[in-house]
Parts: C-alpha cells; structure tokens; sequence
C-alpha cells in the first residue's frame, strides 16, 4: 500500500538522452600515448634536439591557449590537453634543426589564429598543426628546406652539420626503382625510421603502432586511414607504370601515414558520415598524388588535408543519412508542378 501511494515523477531532462563516458580529455590522453612511438623514434634517429624541438613546441601550445583564453575572458580549456596534442604534430610536421623562434610563432598561429579566433577546440575548420606548418613552409621555405634535409650518415645516425636531401625529394628526380633504389635510402631504413626528414616522418613502424592503438581503442575509425593511404597506392601504381617498389617507396615516405592517421582523422576536420569519410580520403589521396607527381614540392600531405578540410561542410551535407520515415524534399520541376 505504501508503494500505492508514493507520488511517482517523471524525469525530465535536456537531450543528449544517451551519453557516452569518453572525455576529450581521454580521447586526447590516448593520442598522447599513440604519438609517443614516433616521438622516440625522433630522439634515436635525430638526439636531443628533436625532444627540445617537441618541448618548446608543447609548451608554446599550451601557453599561447592559456593566454588567449584568458585575453578573451573564456573559461581555460588547457586541461583537455588538446594543445598538448597540437604542439606535438606542429613539432613532428618540423625538421630537428628548425631555430626555436619559427616552433614558437607556428605554436601561436595554430592555437590563436586557426583555434581559438574561431571559438576554440571544435569549432576550427582546418587542422591547426597542418594549416601552421603550410603557413610557415610558404613563409620561410628556406629554414623549412634546409632544416628538413639535416639528415644521417651511412649508418643511419645523426650528424651534425650533415646534410642530405630528403627520401621524397629524392625520389622527385628518379624515374624508376632502380634509380630510387641507386640514390635513396631503403625501404627497410624507412620503415624503421633512419632517413631524413621532419620528426613525425621518419618511422613508419612506430606510426602503425600508434594508429593500431587508437583504432583499438576506438579513438579513431580506420576507414580515413585505409581509403587514403590505398588511394595513394592504386593512382602511384598506374601513374609508375605497376613499379612495385617505387609505390612502396611513396608510401612509406614522407609525411604520409602521419597525416592518414593522425590529421586526416581530427574530429572536427574530417567528416562523421561513413561516406562522407571515405570522399574525403579519397580527396586527399588524389591531391596528394597530383602534387606529388605534378607539383614543384615532394610533398602533398599537407596541402591536401587542408584543402579538404574546406570541404568537410559541403560533404557532410550531401552523405548525411535520411532520417527514418522521412522522404527526400524534392527539387527542380518535380517540386515546381506540384
């Protein structure tokens, strides 16, 4: 009877009704963890200057995001650690001899001017590290050039003062496998990482072991990856006339799988729909093969994500699914005559 008589209420309570226990504290903890392989593949192959490098490049992040939300009188948002996450790509799309002063004003166009003037941490429409490092290249492409080709004597190590060109750039001026293979590094020494090149670029192994961490974590979705890094392949294979090893060679080159699965991936760069996520990879790939191929520079990562990353809107649009029971709005003549 007690129970009878208890005055039962309804909950009410504002939508998202079904909630999930991830952070963006977490997810960013998790790529953290993940960059952390490629991190001290730099330390072994280019010495401390690569941990100074990532250090003045967190640290800038991380005060540049702290000092422009406070000029702005919004809460702090230091604590998400998605400033952490930026310096470290600012720091692994950079060579390891790149001066301190080029780190820290990178740091400071990624966080204030591609980040926070537009709202702060989902809101941006390009990827911050990319659109700072495409600003600093077209800026100063001499201390961009010249700091990525520091590069390694015959043993795969570092020496100061020593420069080389870098495997892409190499690869820009051969014209089959036996050229690459006359005047590059191998496929072996890139797959592990003792080449040249910016800090994030020089291991492939240690990527694929961060980018398997957050797929099985759930962090990331491997379709991005995947349809990115094979769009890549199969246009490569036609355009090297079916030159196994020179597909190989541009695919473990460069800054390839860094952008595949670390900045091709952000959350708020890249699209939700499943479709949506394969155009855009295949975007990507395609302009990063034209550039590649028809360009003046080795590289296209970079400019091929920011350049979808402009498309993310459009393309969201046009894969989003139909809501269930609903009927597409019809246009054109059907809609004129009715």
């Amino acid at each position: 009877m007690a129970e009878d008589n208890r005055v039962k209420k309804l909950t009410v309570s504002s939508s998202p009704h079904v909630r999930s226990s991830e952070t963006t504290t977490g997810v960013m903890l998790d790529v953290i963890i993940a960059l952390a392989p490629a991190g001290i593949a730099a330390i072994i192959v280019f010495g401390l200057r690569a941990l100074a490098v990532m250090l003045v490049s967190v640290a800038s992040c991380v005060l540049a995001e702290y000092l422009s939300r406070k000029a702005m009188k919004k809460e702090n948002t230091i604590g998400d650690l998605s400033a952490v996450v930026t310096g470290l790509l600012l720091a692994y799309n950079l060579p390891s001899n790149i001066p301190f002063w080029i780190v820290i004003l990178g740091a400071v166009i990624a966080i204030v001017v591609v980040k926070q003037m537009f709202g702060g941490i989902g809101q941006n429409f390009l990827n911050p590290a990319l659109a700072a490092r495409v600003i600093l290249m077209t800026s100063f492409p001499g201390r961009m050039a010249a700091g990525a080709f520091v590069g390694l004597n015959q043993h795969g190590w570092n020496v100061d003062g020593l420069t080389s060109a870098t495997p892409l750039g190499l690869v820009k001026v051969a014209h089959a496998s036996a050229d690459i293979q006359a005047t590059a590094p191998t496929l072996h020494q890139l797959f592990l990482g003792t080449t040249s090149g910016c800090l994030g670029e020089v291991s492939a192994l240690a990527l694929l072991i961060g980018g398997l961490y957050l797929i099985i974590r759930k962090v990331i979705s491997p379709i991005i990856p995947c349809v990115y890094i094979g769009t890549v392949a199969i246009f490569m294979m036609f355009a090297t006339g079916f030159d196994w090893y020179a597909v190989a060679y541009e695919l473990l080159s460069g800054g390839l799988f860094l952008g595949a699965i670390f900045m091709a991936t952000d959350y708020t760069t890249s699209p939700i729909t499943k479709w949506g996520k394969v155009i855009f990879a295949l975007g990507c790939g395609i302009i990063t093969c034209i550039i590649r191929i028809w360009g003046s520079l080795p590289e296209g990562v970079s400019f091929s994500i920011i350049i979808m990353n402009v498309f993310v809107p459009y393309i969201e649009s046009q894969t989003k699914p139909t809501p269930f029971g609903t009927k597409k709005e019809k246009k054109g003549k059907e809609a004129a005559e009715k």
